[in-house]
C-alpha cells in the first residue's frame, strides 16, 4: 500500500468511528402481569350431561357407566370435549388460558390445531350478540397462553368453546389480578342434543366455535350437547339409552354419513321409537346426509347418497303414518351449498359448509322449539 493512502486511511479512522451511531440501551422488559387463575370445574361447563360423580373424567361427554355398553370406539371418542362451552363475566383487559390436553396429537392432516385442540373465545357485544374474539394456537399438550390482550374497557360476558378432537384434563381461565371475574353457571334451559358423525363431532372446523352445533347454540341462545362420534354415529341403541336420560329440548339425529341404506332402514325407526317412548313430547329431527362436494364428477357417490336419502325418507314416512308426533326432517342436498366450496375434503365441512348447515338447520329447530 502506498504511504499516502495509508496515512489518509489512518487519519479518516477516528472520523469514521465518530460517525457510528451510539448503541441504544436495551429496552426494559415489561413487568410480568400477575394473573388470577379460575378453575372452570368450580362453576361448570355447558354441553356436558350427567353429574360430576357419574363420569370417569370431569370433561368426558358420556358417564362412566357408558364404558362397556357403547362400542370401544364411541367410548374413546366420547372423551373428547367437543361441544362444551364455559361462560364467565369479567372486565379484564386481557384473558388468559391454562389447560392440559389428554392427547399429544394436536392437529390432523385436514384440520388445524386451532380446531382440534384450541380454546375458542367469544363475547357478547353491547347489543347482546355473540361475537368472536380469539382462539388459542396450541403447540404442546400443556397450554398456557394469553388468549387476547388490549381489550376495550367494560364488563362483559364471554364464552370459551373447548377443543373438538382432543380431551381436557384441566382448564383454568386467567385474568389480571384485581380484575372483576365471575364464573357463570351452566344455563338451566333444556339443551338441543345433536347425535351424529365426524361432521357433528366438528370435522373440519378451523376452530371449535365454527361447528354448526355451536353456531346454532349462539343463534338460538340455548345450550347444546354435541354427541358426535367420528366414524361411529350409527343410530346405536346403547347411545339411544343414554340420550333418553337427558331431558332435551330437541333431539337431532344426523347419523347417515356413517351408515349404509340397509342400516338406515333397520335402525332409524327403532331409535325414534326408543326416544319417543322415553320422551313423549320431545321433538325429534331426522337429517339426511350431506352430498359430497365432488359428487358431480363421482357418480358412485351420488348413488350412495340417493339411496341413503331414500331410506331415511321411507323411515320418516313410516313413522308419520304410525302417528309419531313432533317429528321433523332436514333434506341433505344443499347442506354444504351448491357451488362445491363447502367441504375440506369433499366429505367434511369447512367453515363455510358449517355456516350453510346452520342456515338450513335453524328454521327447522326454531319450529321444533315452539
Amino acid at each position: 500500500m502506498k504511504p499516502l493512502i495509508l496515512v489518509a486511511l489512518l487519519l479518516a479512522t477516528p472520523l469514521l468511528a465518530q460517525q457510528q451511531p451510539a448503541a441504544k440501551p436495551a429496552a426494559a422488559k415489561p413487568a410480568p402481569i400477575e394473573v388470577a387463575w379460575h378453575d372452570v370445574t368450580k362453576w361448570g361447563v355447558e354441553g356436558r350431561g350427567w353429574g360430576d360423580q357419574e363420569r370417569k373424567r370431569w370433561f368426558d361427554r358420556l358417564p362412566a357407566k357408558a364404558e362397556g355398553k357403547v362400542t370401544p370406539a364411541v367410548w374413546s371418542l366420547s372423551r373428547d370435549s367437543a361441544g362444551m362451552m364455559v361462560r364467565f363475566q369479567t372486565d379484564a383487559k386481557s384473558i388468559h388460558a391454562r389447560y392440559t390436553l389428554s392427547k399429544t396429537n394436536l392437529a390432523m392432516p385436514h384440520m388445524p390445531a386451532t380446531g382440534v385442540s384450541g380454546l375458542d373465545l367469544y363475547a357478547r357485544n353491547d347489543k347482546g350478540e355473540w361475537r368472536w374474539v380469539q382462539v388459542t394456537r396450541p403447540n404442546s399438550a400443556k397450554v398456557e397462553a394469553v388468549i387476547i390482550s388490549d381489550l376495550a374497557p367494560g364488563l362483559r360476558e364471554y364464552a370459551a368453546y373447548l377443543p373438538l378432537y382432543n380431551g381436557i384434563e384441566s382448564l383454568e381461565i386467567g385474568v389480571p389480578a384485581g380484575a372483576k371475574f365471575e364464573g357463570l353457571a351452566p344455563r338451566t334451559a333444556k339443551p338441543v342434543i345433536f347425535y351424529g358423525t365426524s361432521i357433528t363431532h366438528g370435522a373440519c372446523a378451523s376452530r371449535p366455535g365454527m361447528v354448526h352445533t355451536a353456531i346454532l347454540g349462539r343463534r338460538l341462545d340455548r345450550p347444546v350437547m354435541n354427541i358426535g362420534f367420528s366414524g361411529n354415529g350409527r343410530m346405536d341403541t346403547a347411545v339411544g339409552d343414554l340420550l333418553t336420560e337427558i331431558d332435551a329440548a330437541v333431539y337431532v339425529i344426523d347419523c347417515l354419513p356413517n351408515m349404509q341404506p340397509a342400516d338406515v332402514t333397520a335402525k332409524c325407526v327403532p331409535l325414534v321409537k326408543q326416544l319417543r317412548a322415553a320422551r313423549p313430547n320431545t321433538p325429534i329431527v331426522l337429517v339426511e346426509d350431506r352430498r359430497f362436494t365432488n359428487e358431480w364428477i363421482t357418480p358412485a357417490k351420488k348413488k350412495f347418497h340417493d339411496d341413503n336419502h331414500a331410506a331415511l325418507r321411507a323411515a320418516y314416512e313410516q313413522l308419520k303414518k304410525e302417528g309419531v308426533a313432533k317429528l321433523h326432517y332436514i333434506a341433505g342436498d344443499h347442506l354444504y351449498g351448491d357451488d362445491t366450496e363447502g367441504a375440506t375434503d369433499a366429505s367434511h365441512a369447512n367453515d363455510l359448509g358449517f355456516m350453510r348447515q346452520a342456515d338450513i338447520f335453524e328454521p327447522v329447530l326454531r319450529a321444533a322449539l315452539k
